[in-house]
């Protein structure tokens, strides 16, 4: 029982020092009133040092995991239906929650912070896609408000290096050295992430009231109710499509162990070992489950593309703008896909996804504590999602790679 207790408490220590730091500055905040924004400078602090390792921190950790893919015509036919197999189920999981956003709006009429969002669905499509994309100089990478673009250049810099092949190894090592280095600098920053939450926290229920937990309890149980909905139906439905109903029956007799690893830790990475044994027991043959599940925990992020969702859905409700609109939504759909995916190997990533969403919308720093309290209490539905997706895609990429008698060809 001590040993579970332990193990508990360090599964969850940072969610349970966060949430103590959000408590703390929310009873602040009630007594205090508006005198409380004296702490203000607190979460100040923390959001700007999370800010200016952001753009470092993308680089190092984007550029040096594609840098250090090893090259074989063996998998090649793999990686693309793994890629396929992994965008599909992304975009149906948004589309899931854009659809839940429709039927449940989060209180649309509900405008918080008075501040013009710097919007770039004024301009068209076209337009917002090189924005996004691009930039006109090389210094503007290095802004906030360019992440997707230095996300792409980012992409490129570690293919040229790989491209480089002997010439770029010295390269490759300070890609790795770098992505190391900012691993730790990310993790002293977070250390400090209770004091600066709770004290933002603080200031927002001092300044704008009590209703602001309203907010927060609609979202978050929009997102649980959608998120069940998706890992039940849909899941089911991603089995049936690889073998029908007895894979189905296999799909969730298997299931358990990877549901309660990521309940239990809420952690992808630490997911790994029972997704691996989990598609052994599915009959999925080495070579796709040895390949899918380790890249899918960084790669493949169904709940963190769902939950994105329902964050953007809230942050245009809250600046007073319609979300139901078809570019906006495919700009918030391109932009959720984009962000969790580079996220997926970063130490906290959630939160620097959060950064990114308000750098590519413009928004101000005052935006970003609430949808980082968000994200810590969806981190289990999120981790849920992210890790038993990863084992149906496996089902779904043999089927596709070994055919419909796949289950019974690989059975022992």
């Amino acid at each position: 029982m001590n040993t579970q207790s332990s193990t508990f408490i360090k599964n969850y220590s940072s969610i349970i020092l966060l949430l103590v730091g959000i408590i703390v500055g929310s009873i602040l905040g009630l007594v205090l009133g508006k005198q409380v924004e004296i702490i203000k400078p607190l979460g100040d602090i923390f959001l700007n040092l999370l800010f200016t390792a952001v753009v470092p921190l993308m680089f190092f950790a984007i550029a040096s995991s594609i840098a250090n893919i090893e090259k074989s015509e063996k998998i090649g036919k793999l990686l693309i239906m793994m890629v396929l197999v992994f965008l599909s189920t992304m975009l149906i999981s948004a589309f899931v929650m854009v659809l839940g956003t429709y039927i449940f709006p989060i209180h649309q009429s509900i405008a918080l912070l008075n501040i013009p969002i710097e919007a770039i669905e004024k301009e068209t499509i076209g337009a917002q896609i090189t924005q996004l994309v691009t930039a006109t100089e090389f210094f503007e990478l290095l802004s906030r408000k360019n992440m997707l673009a230095f996300i792409i250049f980012s992409f490129l810099m570690g293919i040229a290096s790989l491209r480089a092949k002997k010439s770029g190894e010295e390269f490759r090592q300070f890609l790795n050295s770098g992505n190391e280095v900012m691993k730790e600098l990310l993790e002293m920053i977070m250390k400090f992430a209770p004091i600066g939450l709770g004290a933002y926290f603080g200031y927002q229920v001092g300044v704008f009231g009590p209703e602001l937990f309203g907010i927060y309890a609609k979202s978050v149980g929009l997102c649980y109710g959608v998120g069940f909905f998706y890992f039940v139906v849909f899941f089911s439905l991603y089995a049936f499509v690889a073998g029908g109903a007895p894979a189905i029956k296999m799909y969730w007799k298997n299931n358990i162990v990877p549901s309660l690893t990521a309940l239990g830790t809420c952690s992808s990475v630490a997911s790994i070992p029972a997704n691996l044994e989990a598609t052994e027991q599915m009959n999925i043959p080495p070579y796709v489950r040895n390949v899918v599940i380790p890249l899918g925990s960084s790669l493949h992020k169904e709940g963190s593309v769902l939950s994105a969702m329902m964050k953007i859905a809230l942050l245009f409700a809250m600046f007073g703008r319609d979300f139901m609109d078809v570019n906006t939504i495919l700009i918030a759909v391109g932009i959720t896909i984009v962000v969790s995916v580079a996220e997926g190997g970063i130490p906290n990533g959630g939160y620097i996804g959060e950064a990114l969403v308000i750098s590519i919308y413009g928004l101000p720093l005052e935006t970003l504590p609430i949808l980082m309290i968000i994200t810590t209490l969806l981190d289990p539905i999120t981790t849920l999602l992210n890790v038993t997706g990863d084992t149906v895609s496996a089902m779904l990429i043999t089927r596709f790679s070994e055919g419909k008698k796949w289950m019974y060809a690989q059975a022992v």
